[in-house]
Protein backbone atom coordinates (compact mmCIF):
# COMPACT_ATOMS: atom_id res chain seq x y z
CA UNK A 1 0.00 0.00 0.00
CA UNK A 2 0.84 3.13 -0.86
CA UNK A 3 1.83 5.61 2.33
CA UNK A 4 -0.68 8.65 2.29
CA UNK A 5 -1.35 11.83 4.02
CA UNK A 6 -4.71 13.37 4.97
CA UNK A 7 -5.55 17.09 5.80
CA UNK A 8 -8.02 16.89 8.86
CA UNK A 9 -10.53 20.07 7.26
CA UNK A 10 -11.48 20.84 11.08
CA UNK A 11 -7.75 22.47 11.53
CA UNK A 12 -8.77 24.79 8.07
CA UNK A 13 -9.63 28.18 8.14
CA UNK A 14 -14.13 28.28 8.19
CA UNK A 15 -13.53 31.88 7.10
CA UNK A 16 -11.60 31.01 3.87
CA UNK A 17 -12.70 27.04 3.62
CA UNK A 18 -13.13 27.10 -0.55
CA UNK A 19 -9.38 28.31 -0.39
CA UNK A 20 -8.33 25.86 2.30
CA UNK A 21 -10.14 23.33 0.21
CA UNK A 22 -8.40 24.24 -3.35
CA UNK A 23 -4.76 24.42 -1.28
CA UNK A 24 -5.44 20.40 -0.54
CA UNK A 25 -6.31 19.79 -3.77
CA UNK A 26 -2.81 21.55 -5.05
CA UNK A 27 -0.84 19.87 -2.82
CA UNK A 28 0.52 16.43 -2.52
CA UNK A 29 -2.55 15.23 0.12
CA UNK A 30 -3.21 12.12 -0.94
CA UNK A 31 -7.72 12.59 0.94
CA UNK A 32 -9.55 15.10 2.91
CA UNK A 33 -9.90 13.94 6.05
CA UNK A 34 -13.42 15.40 7.77
CA UNK A 35 -14.28 14.96 11.14
CA UNK A 36 -17.99 14.76 11.76
CA UNK A 37 -18.73 15.92 16.06
CA UNK A 38 -21.81 16.05 17.69
CA UNK A 39 -21.02 17.31 20.99
CA UNK A 40 -22.83 14.17 22.73
CA UNK A 41 -20.12 11.72 21.69
CA UNK A 42 -17.25 13.69 21.55
CA UNK A 43 -17.67 16.70 23.63
CA UNK A 44 -17.48 19.63 20.28
CA UNK A 45 -19.78 20.54 17.62
CA UNK A 46 -17.79 20.75 14.46
CA UNK A 47 -19.47 20.83 11.23
CA UNK A 48 -22.33 18.58 9.53
CA UNK A 49 -24.12 18.25 6.17
CA UNK A 50 -24.19 21.56 4.76
CA UNK A 51 -20.37 21.99 5.17
CA UNK A 52 -19.60 18.63 3.71
CA UNK A 53 -21.50 19.36 0.79
CA UNK A 54 -19.86 22.78 0.17
CA UNK A 55 -16.36 20.57 0.67
CA UNK A 56 -17.58 17.60 -1.98
CA UNK A 57 -18.39 20.33 -4.58
CA UNK A 58 -14.77 21.30 -4.98
CA UNK A 59 -12.45 18.29 -3.09
CA UNK A 60 -10.85 16.88 -6.06
CA UNK A 61 -9.63 13.74 -3.75
CA UNK A 62 -11.08 11.10 -1.63
CA UNK A 63 -13.21 12.25 1.08
CA UNK A 64 -12.53 10.50 4.51
CA UNK A 65 -15.37 11.04 6.68
CA UNK A 66 -14.53 10.24 10.70
CA UNK A 67 -17.89 10.28 12.59
CA UNK A 68 -17.80 10.90 16.18
CA UNK A 69 -21.65 10.74 16.93
CA UNK A 70 -24.12 8.71 18.37
CA UNK A 71 -26.09 6.39 16.56
CA UNK A 72 -24.18 6.74 13.37
CA UNK A 73 -26.42 4.22 11.37
CA UNK A 74 -29.08 7.84 10.84
CA UNK A 75 -26.80 8.84 8.33
CA UNK A 76 -24.86 6.27 6.50
CA UNK A 77 -27.31 7.28 3.37
CA UNK A 78 -26.89 10.40 4.09
CA UNK A 79 -22.87 10.81 4.18
CA UNK A 80 -22.73 8.25 0.66
CA UNK A 81 -24.87 10.67 -0.92
CA UNK A 82 -22.75 13.82 0.17
CA UNK A 83 -19.89 12.30 -1.71
CA UNK A 84 -17.77 10.28 1.40
CA UNK A 85 -15.50 7.72 -0.27
CA UNK A 86 -14.76 6.42 3.01
CA UNK A 87 -17.09 6.17 6.23
CA UNK A 88 -15.56 5.81 9.72
CA UNK A 89 -17.48 5.48 12.80
CA UNK A 90 -16.44 4.85 15.89
CA UNK A 91 -16.43 1.03 17.98
CA UNK A 92 -17.69 2.59 21.42
CA UNK A 93 -20.61 4.40 19.61
CA UNK A 94 -21.68 1.22 17.77
CA UNK A 95 -23.81 -1.24 19.49
CA UNK A 96 -24.37 -3.33 16.37
CA UNK A 97 -20.63 -3.06 14.84
CA UNK A 98 -20.95 -5.74 11.95
CA UNK A 99 -24.42 -4.48 10.71
CA UNK A 100 -23.03 -0.94 10.77
CA UNK A 101 -20.17 -1.78 8.46
CA UNK A 102 -22.18 -3.53 6.13
CA UNK A 103 -24.36 -1.04 5.83
CA UNK A 104 -21.36 1.59 5.14
CA UNK A 105 -20.40 -1.47 2.33
CA UNK A 106 -24.16 -1.31 1.07
CA UNK A 107 -24.08 2.43 0.17
CA UNK A 108 -21.00 1.90 -1.75
CA UNK A 109 -18.11 3.28 0.78
CA UNK A 110 -14.96 1.92 2.01
CA UNK A 111 -16.11 1.08 5.60
CA UNK A 112 -13.39 2.38 8.88
CA UNK A 113 -13.86 1.80 12.37
CA UNK A 114 -12.04 4.25 14.93
CA UNK A 115 -10.69 3.30 18.42
CA UNK A 116 -10.54 6.02 21.30
CA UNK A 117 -6.93 5.54 23.17
CA UNK A 118 -8.32 3.60 25.69
CA UNK A 119 -10.36 0.63 23.38
CA UNK A 120 -7.75 -2.20 22.95
CA UNK A 121 -7.27 -3.80 19.74
CA UNK A 122 -8.72 -7.01 20.50
CA UNK A 123 -11.45 -5.85 20.06
CA UNK A 124 -11.64 -6.10 16.18
CA UNK A 125 -10.73 -9.79 16.23
CA UNK A 126 -13.91 -10.66 14.81
CA UNK A 127 -14.74 -7.67 12.35
CA UNK A 128 -11.02 -7.03 10.92
CA UNK A 129 -12.03 -9.04 7.76
CA UNK A 130 -14.43 -6.69 7.20
CA UNK A 131 -13.12 -3.40 7.37
CA UNK A 132 -11.16 -1.19 4.60
CA UNK A 133 -9.89 1.20 7.51
CA UNK A 134 -8.80 1.19 11.05
CA UNK A 135 -8.18 4.70 12.68
CA UNK A 136 -6.52 4.42 15.55
CA UNK A 137 -7.53 7.68 17.71
CA UNK A 138 -3.30 9.27 18.99
CA UNK A 139 -5.10 12.00 20.73
CA UNK A 140 -8.60 11.79 22.63
CA UNK A 141 -11.27 12.97 19.98
CA UNK A 142 -13.42 16.26 19.93
CA UNK A 143 -10.38 18.73 19.59
CA UNK A 144 -7.62 19.45 17.72
CA UNK A 145 -4.05 20.07 18.39
CA UNK A 146 -3.53 17.75 21.23
CA UNK A 147 -0.58 16.08 22.10
CA UNK A 148 0.29 12.36 20.52
CA UNK A 149 0.03 9.86 23.06
CA UNK A 150 2.75 7.13 23.11
CA UNK A 151 1.12 4.20 23.27
CA UNK A 152 -0.23 4.68 20.10
CA UNK A 153 3.53 2.78 18.31
CA UNK A 154 2.29 -0.59 20.83
CA UNK A 155 -1.47 -0.07 19.31
CA UNK A 156 -0.05 0.23 15.53
CA UNK A 157 2.07 -2.81 15.85
CA UNK A 158 -0.60 -5.15 17.74
CA UNK A 159 -2.77 -3.96 14.55
CA UNK A 160 -0.56 -5.36 12.05
CA UNK A 161 0.22 -8.46 13.17
CA UNK A 162 -3.93 -8.63 13.52
CA UNK A 163 -4.18 -7.46 10.23
CA UNK A 164 -1.58 -9.76 8.71
CA UNK A 165 -2.77 -12.81 10.43
CA UNK A 166 -6.26 -12.48 8.93
CA UNK A 167 -4.53 -11.80 5.85
CA UNK A 168 -6.66 -7.98 5.47
CA UNK A 169 -6.20 -5.41 3.20
CA UNK A 170 -7.14 -2.89 5.65
CA UNK A 171 -5.46 0.52 6.12
CA UNK A 172 -3.87 1.77 9.10
CA UNK A 173 -4.70 4.85 10.00
CA UNK A 174 -3.44 7.31 12.96
CA UNK A 175 -5.20 10.53 13.84
CA UNK A 176 -4.00 13.34 15.93
CA UNK A 177 -0.61 15.13 17.14
CA UNK A 178 0.92 13.59 13.74
CA UNK A 179 3.84 15.75 12.92
CA UNK A 180 7.56 15.79 10.86
CA UNK A 181 8.81 14.45 14.38
CA UNK A 182 6.80 11.06 14.21
CA UNK A 183 5.51 10.65 10.93
CA UNK A 184 8.18 8.18 10.00
CA UNK A 185 8.25 6.40 13.15
CA UNK A 186 4.69 5.86 12.46
CA UNK A 187 4.64 4.55 9.09
CA UNK A 188 7.61 2.42 10.24
CA UNK A 189 5.61 0.80 13.18
CA UNK A 190 2.74 -0.17 10.17
CA UNK A 191 0.56 2.78 9.39
CA UNK A 192 -0.04 4.13 6.10
CA UNK A 193 -2.36 6.94 6.38
CA UNK A 194 -1.66 9.56 8.64
CA UNK A 195 -4.35 12.35 9.44
CA UNK A 196 -2.58 16.23 10.17
CA UNK A 197 -4.77 19.22 10.53
CA UNK A 198 -3.33 22.07 13.15
CA UNK A 199 0.22 20.64 12.08
CA UNK A 200 -1.04 21.65 8.71
CA UNK A 201 -3.09 24.25 8.57
CA UNK A 202 -1.59 26.43 11.15
CA UNK A 203 1.99 26.27 9.53
CA UNK A 204 3.34 29.52 7.88
CA UNK A 205 2.94 27.01 4.31
CA UNK A 206 0.59 24.23 4.35
CA UNK A 207 1.33 23.53 1.13
CA UNK A 208 5.32 23.08 1.83
CA UNK A 209 4.28 21.25 5.01
CA UNK A 210 2.39 18.70 3.75
CA UNK A 211 4.76 18.18 1.02
CA UNK A 212 7.61 17.31 3.63
CA UNK A 213 5.45 14.75 5.42
CA UNK A 214 4.58 13.10 2.21
CA UNK A 215 8.65 13.24 1.00
CA UNK A 216 9.14 12.17 4.91
CA UNK A 217 6.69 8.74 4.47
CA UNK A 218 7.58 7.89 0.81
Amino acid sequence: MNNLIAPSVLAADFANLQRDIEMVNNSDADWFHIDIMDGVFVPNISFGMPVLKAISQHAKKTIDVHLMIVDPDRYIETFADLGAAILTVHYEACTHLHRTVQAIKGAGMKAGVALNPHTPIAVLEDIIADLDLVCIMSVNPGFGGQSFIENTYKKINQLKHLIEFTESNCHIEIDGGVTNKNANALIEAGANVLVAGSYVFKSDDPTATIADLKAIVG
